[in-house]
């Protein structure tokens, strides 16, 4: 898992799950102060990692219900109304 976290093949899944890797380790009381550091700081790249990856699928959710929500304000065929 140690794939760079601006790579395009991370997965917010990996990214998650190194993160959950790292947090743990960090909660040990046996933890070596440059382990810290390097830790701290990978587990910071995650989570902007983690953080855009969320805005990203947010905004193409929101895209998505826009337009879901302007084809339903559309008006009906008038195709019907020559039967």
């Amino acid at each position: 898992m140690s794939t760079d976290a601006t790579s395009p093949d991370r997965t917010y899944r990996d990214a998650i799950s190194e993160l959950e890797t790292l947090l743990r380790r960090l909660e040990t009381e046996n933890v070596d102060v440059d382990d810290l550091t390097a830790n701290a700081q990978r587990a910071a790249e995650l989570i902007r990692f983690c953080k855009q990856r969320l805005r990203t699928a947010e905004a193409t959710l929101d895209r998505v219900f826009d337009a879901l929500d302007e084809e339903d304000e559309e008006p009906a065929d008038s195709d019907d109304d020559s039967l």
